[in-house]
C-alpha cells in the first residue's frame, strides 16, 4: 500500500482534494483493520492453540503491562537500525514518574505491542533527525524520554535535539503521502529506516484506537518533542471506530473547503484525519 502510494505520488502526482480523500479514507481503513487484527489475536490466544507472550496475559492484553520494559524494548531495537544506517545512535535518557503510587514501577492495563510499535517508530524517528543534524562525527546528545503515571492518563514524552521542523512541515508530518526522508529502494536488499511516511500515522492511529492521542511540537532549529497518551484506567479505554453514513462518502469524495483567511490557518477548514 505504501509502496503504491510513492509511485502514485511520483507518477501523476495528487491535488489537495486527492489527498485529503485519500488520508481519510486510509485513517478509517487502518483502524478497521486494527481493530479486526486485535480481535484475531485475542480469539486465538484465548481460545486457540496460540500461547500468550506472558502468563500474566489476557490474550494480547497485559492487565500489568510494565511501561518501562516496552520503552527498554523499542529503544533498543530502534538503536540497532540506526547503528546499522549510521555507525552510531544516541543514548537515551530516561525519567520515570509515578504520581499514583510513588516510587512504584509504572503498569497500567494495555496491549504491549501497540506501545511498542508507537515507541519504536518515534525513537527511529528521532534518533534518524539526531544524527543527520549533528554528523556521525559528534558527540550526539541525548534522548531524552519522560514518562508519567497520573490517575486519568500514562503521557509520555520524547525529546530530541534533531534540528526540529517548520510549522509548514510539522502539518504535513501525519499525512500518508509525505515523508521527509527520501524514498526508500525498491530493490528489497535493505529494510528501510525511514521514507514511506505511514510511522507517524499509524502510531497515531494505535493510540487513538484507545481513546489516547499522539501529537508533535517542534523548535526548528533545536528539535522535537513527541507526547503520546493512554487512558490509565482500563474502564475508560473505549474502542474508537469509524462509523459509516452518508457524510462518510461525501467526506471522501469532497474537496476543500472555500478559505476564509489571508493565510492558511492550522486547525481551521475540512479536517479529514
Amino acid at each position: 500500500m505504501a509502496e503504491g502510494l510513492i509511485e502514485l505520488r511520483e507518477t501523476d502526482g495528487v491535488d489537495i482534494a486527492s489527498e485529503k480523500g485519500i488520508q481519510y479514507f486510509l485513517d478509517r481503513f487502518y483502524i478497521n483493520r486494527i481493530s479486526i487484527r486485535m480481535l484475531q489475536n485475542q480469539h486465538l490466544v484465548v481460545f486457540g492453540n496460540v500461547l500468550p507472550e506472558s502468563p500474566r496475559h489476557v490474550g494480547c492484553i497485559d492487565p500489568a503491562c510494565d511501561v518501562e520494559s516496552v520503552v527498554h524494548d523499542a529503544f533498543e531495537n530502534a538503536r540497532f537500525l540506526c547503528d546499522r544506517y549510521y555507525l552510531t545512535s544516541p543514548s537515551m535518557k530516561l525519567e520515570m514518574h509515578n504520581a499514583v503510587d510513588k516510587g512504584r514501577p509504572i503498569s497500567i492495563v494495555a496491549v504491549p505491542s501497540h506501545l511498542y510499535h508507537i515507541m519504536f517508530e518515534l525513537l527511529k524517528n528521532a534518533m534518524r533527525a539526531t544524527v543527520e543534524h549533528h554528523g556521525v562525527d559528534d558527540d550526539l546528545p541525548d534522548i531524552k524520554i519522560f514518562v508519567v503515571r497520573g490517575q486519568a492518563d500514562l503521557s509520555i514524552k520524547i525529546c530530541d535535539r534533531g534540528g526540529g521542523v517548520s510549522r509548514t512541515i510539522l502539518e504535513r508530518l501525519f499525512n500518508y503521502m509525505y515523508s521527509t526522508a527520501p524514498p526508500p529502494p525498491r530493490d528489497g536488499t535493505q529494510a528501510p529506516l525511514a521514507g514511506y511516511g505511514y510511522g507517524l500515522p499509524l502510531s497515531r492511529l494505535y493510540a487513538r484506537y484507545f481513546l489516547g492521542d499522539l501529537f508533535l511540537v517542534s523548535m526548528e532549529g533545536y528539535g522535537t518533542d513527541a507526547c503520546i497518551y493512554m487512558k490509565a484506567v482500563p474502564i475508560e479505554a473505549s474502542e474508537v471506530l469509524p462509523i459509516y453514513s452518508t457524510s462518510s462518502r461525501r467526506n471522501l469524495t469532497m474537496g476543500p473547503q472555500v478559505a476564509d483567511w489571508s493565510h492558511h490557518v492550522p486547525g481551521q477548514g475540512f479536517r479529514p484525519g
